[in-house]
């Protein structure tokens, strides 16, 4: 018979997915009228992940392990880090020339819609410089006077 202090200690932090064998007695416990906190008790899973095993079975009727749902990233780690060194060491070059620098390199083929959107993704952001209005020969007149006056001021 189990203590409550050692069975605590065990459900501690988070763990791996829960294997097929041992989701079968979760359902044939729910099948022989268990409660949710005896079966609990007696796998030694925790409460939620028992409700969990449950509900899914009674949805799908099925407690295999379904896919993730959607699409699979195309740019792996290994890619990300790469391209990320890339922009680093230049970061003059247009997505169009990281995007054929990744292709012979890795042999990913990426657009360079794709390569922005990265780049976004990692806190990278093209940017235009601020236009700065030209300065007429009136203004600098002007200007002139008033900046030599103000070259001693101090904070």
């Amino acid at each position: 018979m189990q203590t409550a202090s050692t069975n605590i200690g065990e459900r501690m932090g988070r763990s791996q997915e829960l294997s097929d064998s041992k989701r079968g007695p979760v359902i044939g416990g729910h099948l022989c009228n268990k409660s949710i906190r005896d079966i609990s008790w007696l796998l030694n899973i925790p409460r939620p992940t028992v409700s969990g095993i449950i509900t899914k079975w009674k949805q799908l009727g099925t407690t295999a392990t379904q896919p993730p749902s959607g699409r699979p990233r195309h740019m792996t780690g290994r890619g990300q880090r790469m391209l990320k060194r890339t922009v680093r060491r230049s970061r003059q070059l247009s997505a169009e020339s990281i995007a054929k620098d990744l292709q012979t390199w890795c042999g990913l083929q990426m657009s360079p819609t794709t390569v922005r959107r990265e780049l976004h993704g990692m806190g990278f952001h093209g940017r235009a410089a601020a236009s700065k209005p030209s300065i007429t020969n009136c203004n600098a007149k002007h200007r002139m006077p008033w900046c030599k006056a103000c070259r001693h001021w101090t904070l």
